[in-house]
């Protein structure tokens, strides 16, 4: 699966579970803004995302991995940035993190592309 297919399926899943269970994403979503919104907050949101850029390769998710990466580029942050926070990851997680970080090198070439 490429990387724009796991975006796309990762947002038609919340879709789908915003229809189906209404109240419960609804709360997710007010959680997801309430996190990551940036006034008043010590972190930036493109420096948010980063984060979650190298927790996506340490909890193995390719869905996650796609998201991140797509939102951190939507945020601004540069190749180098990401691939930065890729070798967090690959430095706390070993050879499987530098495994699923050749995912994050996927997802540059097909959002970037």
């Amino acid at each position: 699966m490429s990387m724009k297919e796991a975006y796309s399926q990762a947002q038609k899943w919340m879709s789908e579970f915003a229809k189906k269970s209404p109240e419960k994403m609804q709360a997710f979503q007010k959680m997801v803004e309430a996190i990551e919104k940036e006034e008043g907050e010590s972190l930036d949101k493109k420096t948010k995302e980063l984060i979650a850029v190298a927790l996506s390769i340490a909890r193995d998710c390719e869905w996650c991995i796609a998201f991140h990466v797509k939102e951190a580029i939507n945020e601004g942050a540069s190749e180098e940035e990401i691939l930065e926070a890729a070798w967090m990851a690959i430095l706390m997680g070993g050879g499987p993190a530098l495994m699923h970080a050749g995912l994050v090198l996927d997802a540059l070439k097909e959002f970037r592309g």
